[in-house]
């Protein structure tokens, strides 16, 4: 149980960084966006720490893109 969380966490922070790579974000300028220090926003890239939801949302909005797909959850189309 506990190994398939920490696989989900690594997942988590693995979309956190292909999506600010992808947006051409750097670390330092995420980090200054959360109020953190580049060490600390590197560590949740790596998923050394653990995020709150707060803390997820956040990144999400600095993003510019949906939480669930950072969390890697796809969402039915309703029509």
């Amino acid at each position: 149980m506990k190994d398939a969380l920490n696989t989900r966490t690594k997942h988590v922070a693995e979309n956190i960084r292909k999506i600010r790579e992808y947006r051409n974000y750097t670390q330092e300028y995420l980090a200054a966006k959360l109020c953190i220090s580049q060490n600390a926003y590197s560590k949740i890239e790596l998923g050394y720490t653990k995020i709150t939801v707060d803390r997820l949302l956040h990144i999400a909005e600095i993003l510019d893109t949906d939480p669930y797909q950072l969390i890697g959850i796809k969402i039915p189309v309703t029509v």
